[in-house]
């Protein structure tokens, strides 16, 4: 009989218990409704303009990175965040499967130390830490520490924490506003979820307003417990809540905490139990004076009313005897209703700003579908035999689209704060000795002014006829005299070769008021058997790329002057002839290195009987440039070219020029500076980096200065630096892949592409997995994107110096107090690099400060410019001035 009573109380009382606790009970609607808010909150405090006045207040705690399993060592943790304070020992091993192990000892905290003097209490959690020490007899080892230290504070690095309010009954004056690393260190030195609620997550740091940088992810703390402080929860806060807020230590604060945490759970139940006695709804409208003082039902009550049905009624019971009540059956189970009420309504807050954040990660990753882990801790979702299961299945209702495993924390204030001083000693280990690597690679003003000083010797002797020969900076006269002064017109064919692509164009130049250069081109392919066959073979397949375009043009037959871009070094002794001094980017035709050049054209162009053409200039691809933007802009008198090679051209004083006869006016002279180093004069910028790149490239010990620089190596110095940093696990995990090992696998262009702004750390990892590098981390493409930007700083620096030392001269050569020049630039290094052109102008300016260097851009210096060069001739030669 007594059975079926307890029956039937479990039928009718939860439904009355259900109306009168009608507010407490909230719809999906409302929880989705919450969850919208808090995401609002979320971004109210991830915005630097926004962040003062938001409650949720997302603090940087700048952990940028989480365990990856090669953590080791020692390390002390200190957990502060109730009246018992904590110090432990953790020792992490790595043995191929990560082992923790910990001892710890629990000191308590008065309640004259929670609110007396900041300094009392530092000095207390420093002679508990001494005891521990002298305790485990290691008082004299020196060990990384970590601070879990449960309060709002303001972070602006791992090691420095500003409290920004005491909660949990802590009231020590004279700490709020000052950082608790440094009071802890002070006391150090002179000594010689649980009862809240908070969540953090990893947030992209791009999103991060508060901090500096953009790159990589950064743990957020959220301190969520103060969401709803702004009346942002005013609507769904009952008269229940309000009474708990006015009786606490810190009213209209932590608003969110107090509807859902382990410090207020049992209080809410015990204010609930009030009213309804009040209303003649349970104990027979009785109350005593232990049920109407606060403090007397804990939250551990509320969890074991709630454990299994018959024994929760006995809990009941026994809690209610000791309150002074005479409880019923009745009484026993509407109890047990108003504790499931109140701690399901918290387990689905919960949920719903769980779900805010998951939506956040989940948007962040640009993910359709999001598996992530939440790592959980705190006495209410160990202990309370529901609250878990409620919080899971909510989540999971809210966010169907979040694969979402829940995992329970082994003493996560403890043993975390441990783990987040052994990854953040981990992360400066391995910091310290990649920056080792990569200063090598970063060059000091001084190491610079160096590079220029050496570049305007080089060039000095390769203008010298005693020291040219022993140059490697050859300065090979051009022959080209003058820059196109807007009378140029006609119709020009010119050649462009310089790699395994080669084209042939047509251009139009007019003058006048409707002064122009039209421009019509084809790209043929020149096969490797033509490149490494012979000389004959490639120009028959040059001259049969030509008689194609002509006819292609409807010009078949036709008979035109021709300028012949051929971006080798050459030695010229007039405009029409360069003697090829030796084949660079992968050509090796034989029968060609100290032959002209445009005998070796003509000759094909007679064995082809078709057509006959004027060859007027033959021109180096950086003379082309020089000459296209001194088309646009009278004041251009530098060529430069950095792309897969890179080379420079200037006009030089005639009197300087000791190669060529006369010494009136002024000649362009094509540099070929990739040469300078060849002697030693870079073998103390050399890296060892630089070496292997060198030692395994077509031409070792060669063209020094442009491997250094161009396109064509940069890719292989940072892949060889990144095999360094996972030999020396401090990348990948120091797992070494068979692609990693490939040369030339990682190509400049995706440097470039790492290192756009536009970039996101998703699509650098992308990159990277295209790579072969499938284990890599968001981690990982940080420090590669760093190791890129480095050596592409670098190349930049150098390319820089080297030109500083080109207009310097100019002004030192025309004796100018100050020198207004513009440069004509041409390359996809210096055009599709972010940041190349910004590093390089900026060492320029640093460099040669009495030089105002304009930069203008090429279009289609190798093409347009050998045209016009040819043009600039045949008007010369026209008028009779040669």
């Amino acid at each position: 009989m007594h059975c079926i009573s307890i029956l039937l109380c479990f039928l009718s009382l939860p439904l009355k218990v259900d109306k009168f606790l009608y507010h407490l009970r909230l719809s999906d609607e409302n929880l989705i409704d919450v969850s919208e808010r808090f995401r609002r909150e979320m971004d109210k405090g991830l915005g630097r303009d926004s962040n003062p006045t938001a409650a949720v207040k997302m603090l940087p705690t700048f952990v940028r990175s989480t365990p990856d399993g090669t953590e080791k060592g020692d390390f002390l943790a200190l957990d502060l965040g109730g009246t018992n304070f904590r110090v432990l020992l953790v020792k992490v091993s790595d043995n191929g499967k990560q082992k923790v192990e910990m001892e710890n000892q629990i000191y308590a905290i008065s309640e004259e130390l929670m609110r007396g003097s900041g300094e009392e209490l530092f000095d207390h959690i420093a002679e508990c830490l001494a005891n521990f020490l002298e305790k485990l007899g290691i008082k004299n080892q020196k060990l990384p520490l970590g601070f879990t230290f449960s309060f709002p504070c303001q972070q602006t690095k791992l090691d420095e924490s500003i409290l920004v309010s005491w909660t949990k009954g802590f009231k020590s004056h004279g700490v709020e506003g000052r950082n608790v690393v440094s009071l802890l260190r002070k006391a150090i030195i002179k000594r010689g979820v649980s009862t809240g609620t908070n969540a953090c997550y990893m947030e992209e740091m791009r999103h991060l307003e508060l901090v500096e940088g953009d790159e990589g992810r950064m743990c957020v703390n959220m301190e969520w417990g103060a969401f709803g402080d702004d009346g942002a929860l005013d609507d769904l806060r009952t008269d229940f809540d309000q009474d708990i807020d006015a009786g606490s230590l810190n009213p209209g604060k932590q608003l969110f905490e107090k509807m859902i945490s382990g410090m207020y759970m049992g209080e809410l139940v015990r204010l609930i139990l009030v009213k309804m006695a009040k209303e003649d709804l349970v104990f027979q409208g009785h109350t005593t004076p232990d049920l109407v003082t606060n403090g007397q039902l804990q939250t551990s009550f509320v969890s074991a009313i709630e454990n299994d049905k018959l024994e929760g009624l006995v809990s009941a019971e026994k809690m209610l005897r000791g309150l002074g009540l005479d409880p019923s059956v009745e009484d026993c189970v509407a109890t047990r209703r108003v504790c499931q009420v109140v701690s399901t309504r918290a387990a689905h807050l919960c949920a719903a700003t769980l779900a805010a954040v998951l939506r956040q990660i989940r948007d962040n990753k640009a993910a359709e579908r999001l598996r992530t882990t939440i790592g959980v801790d705190g006495s209410v979702y160990k202990n309370h035999p529901q609250f878990a299961r409620r919080l899971h299945k909510m989540v999971r209702r809210l966010v169907p689209d979040c694969d979402v495993r829940f995992l329970r924390s082994e003493d996560g204030s403890g043993k975390g704060a441990a783990m987040v001083t052994a990854v953040a000693f981990r992360l400066a280990i391995q910091h310290a000795g990649r920056q080792r690597i990569l200063d090598a690679l970063r060059l000091s003003q001084e190491q610079l002014l160096d590079v220029k000083r050496r570049m305007g010797e080089e060039m000095n002797r390769g203008l010298a006829k005693e020291s040219h020969d022993q140059a490697t900076v050859k300065m090979l006269p051009t022959f080209v005299r003058s820059m196109p002064d807007g009378t140029e017109s006609g119709e020009f064919l010119a050649l462009d070769l310089g790699g395994t692509n080669f084209r042939v164009l047509l251009v139009r130049v007019r003058r006048g008021k409707r002064r122009s250069v039209e421009m019509h081109n084809k790209i043929y392919a020149i096969p490797q058997e033509a490149m490494q066959g012979t000389g004959e073979e490639l120009f028959d397949h040059i001259v049969h790329c030509i008689a194609d375009f002509l006819e292609y043009m409807g010009m078949k037959g036709a008979s035109l002057p021709l300028g012949f871009t051929f971006s080798f070094p050459c030695h010229q002794s007039k405009l029409d002839q360069g003697i090829l001094l030796k084949w660079t980017k992968g050509f090796k035709a034989t029968g060609c290195e100290g032959e002209d050049v445009v005998t070796l054209l003509k000759d094909a162009i007679y064995r082809r009987e078709e057509f006959d053409l004027d060859v007027v200039a033959v021109v180096n691809d950086t003379v082309g440039t020089m000459m296209t933007c001194g088309y646009e802009d009278p004041l251009c008198e530098v060529g430069l070219i950095v792309g897969t090679g890179t080379n420079v051209c200037y006009m030089e004083e005639m009197q300087n020029m000791e190669l060529v006869d006369g010494s009136e006016g002024k000649m362009c002279v094509n540099m070929e500076w990739g040469a300078f180093g060849d002697h030693g004069e870079l073998d103390d910028f050399s890296t060892d980096f630089d070496k292997a790149v060198d030692e395994h490239s077509a031409n070792p010990g060669k063209q020094t200065y442009e491997k250094m620089i161009s396109g064509m190596y940069l890719g292989e110095i940072v892949r060889n630096v990144l095999l360094e940093f996972t030999t020396k696990g401090l990348l990948f995990r120091g797992k070494l892949s068979e692609r990693l090992k490939t040369r030339g696998i990682f190509e400049t262009k995706f440097l470039s592409q790492i290192e756009s702004d536009r970039l996101a750390l998703r699509q650098v990892r992308s990159i990277l997995q295209h790579l072969g590098l499938t284990s890599s981390t968001c981690d990982d493409s940080i420090l590669v994107k760093e190791v890129c930007s480095v050596v592409a700083c670098r190349a930049a620096q150098l390319c820089g110096a080297g030109l500083a030392a080109v207009v310097d001269k100019i002004r030192q050569n025309r004796n100018l107090p100050e020198l207004k020049i513009t440069v004509g630039v041409d390359g996809t290094l210096y055009k599709l690099h972010p940041h190349f052109s910004n590093f390089m102008h900026e060492t320029v300016r640093d460099l040669a400060p009495q030089c105002k260097v304009t930069f203008i851009q090429s279009e289609d210096g190798s093409g347009k410019g050998a045209a016009l060069i040819t043009a600039v001739a045949c008007r010369i030669r026209d008028a009779g001035q040669c």
